[in-house]
């Protein structure tokens, strides 16, 4: 029935397939920033939480009977630390994208969206009437006030980027936040790859900029990468939260997430606030060792290096598997032109990251 297509996906070396990769490679491929997934210690407390209730699974929606003390304590944590009003669990980062842009954007609203956004919000933005969607330039804050400004006399103005984009790994501009401010625009801050990662209190690109939260902000963050669990979380006013909880079809009509992941998520949080010194100072140390081999300056962990050959970055990814170590080999359409991604994991032995380091820049040198 597809056979055209998958042949056309195979010739293109687009073709994708699920794999179980050899245990012992070394991961520099997955969004495990912290190395929290093998934490075992913050798995058995996330465990022993989970069986003081009277049942391990939410059961239920939010909205029937699937939320409990263990999702508000999570979420009365995240406000605390982030300094937002409200919070509400979602079962994952695509969920969560999917109700806040199909739900908050109403009759006569515009949504103006970074063009690398990520594919489920770019998805969400199909729910919506054509007129109520413009795409601005990649991190151009100046296009993106022009665009404003072509569509000044509307209904709300919401605004939806990234903290750190997940494929070129940098950071949206301090210039957008205060656009979002000058015309009181609504702005939903895609925090998946920056909550855990940047920041005086490694919490995100609002930590970062030291950018105070207000009732115009929405924060969005996902629990499978930095906090080594499955899920996300919206942090907003009181209102919107209330309105999301009310309109957003993702939280009406699915399960509440689980509470095993969501009880992980909340010991993974208070790890990274007991010892953000620490991790930070790693962080600090793996991206000066990318700068001095690779010559890539990057403040987030997520380096990509450009290949633009199909063919050729997956070959340079079976070279490394051969050498022991993972990375992701990214092509069309994740990304424009094919990349190798390499995460600076900071549970990589620093030995093991120097070594591919050098092995990509001998490899890349030699495409």
């Amino acid at each position: 029935m597809y056979s055209k297509e998958l042949e056309s996906i195979k010739k293109s070396n687009r073709f994708r397939t699920r794999e179980i990769f050899d245990e012992n490679l070394i991961d520099l491929a997955s969004n495990d920033y912290l190395g929290l997934s093998i934490n075992k210690n913050l798995f058995q407390k996330a465990y022993k939480k989970v069986l003081t209730q009277n049942f391990h699974s939410p059961r239920a929606s939010m909205l029937v009977n699937g939320y409990t003390l263990i999702h508000k304590e999570f979420e009365d944590k995240l406000c605390e630390v982030n300094n937002f009003e409200s919070a509400i669990t979602v079962g994952s980062g695509f969920l969560a994208n999917i109700s806040m842009i199909e739900a908050l954007v109403r009759k006569n609203d515009i949504l103006f969206i970074d063009e690398e956004y990520h594919a489920s919000g770019i998805l969400a933005t199909k729910l919506l009437k054509p007129e109520q969607v413009i795409i601005f330039k990649h991190n151009d804050f100046e296009d993106l006030e022009n665009k404003i400004l072509q569509n000044d006399k509307i209904g709300r103005k919401i605004i939806a980027i990234e903290g750190v984009y997940s494929m070129g790994g940098d950071l949206a501009p301090i210039e957008i936040f205060q656009i979002a401010d000058k015309y009181k625009s609504l702005l939903i801050v895609d925090e998946a790859h920056s909550s855990g990662v940047i920041g005086e209190n490694l919490l995100g690109i609002f930590d970062y900029y030291k950018i105070k939260p207000n009732k115009f902000h929405i924060k969005m963050g996902t629990l499978g990468k930095a906090y080594g669990s499955y899920g996300a979380y919206i942090l907003a006013s009181k209102q919107i939260i209330d309105f999301l909880t009310n309109r957003a079809k993702p939280i009406i009509y699915s399960t509440a997430p689980s509470l095993f992941d969501i009880a992980l998520a909340n010991e993974s949080l208070q790890h990274i606030i007991n010892n953000k010194k620490n991790l930070k100072k790693q962080i600090e140390k793996n991206l000066q060792i990318i700068y001095e081999i690779l010559k890539i300056k990057s403040n987030s962990l997520i380096i990509p290096i450009e290949i633009g050959n199909n063919k050729k970055v997956k070959e340079i990814q079976e070279i490394l598997k051969e050498k022991g170590y993972l990375v992701g080999a990214i092509r069309q359409p994740t990304v424009k032109s094919a990349i190798i991604r390499l995460i600076a994991k900071i549970d990589v032995n620093e030995k093991d990251l120097i070594e591919i380091c050098n092995l990509l820049r001998e490899l890349n040198v030699n495409k």
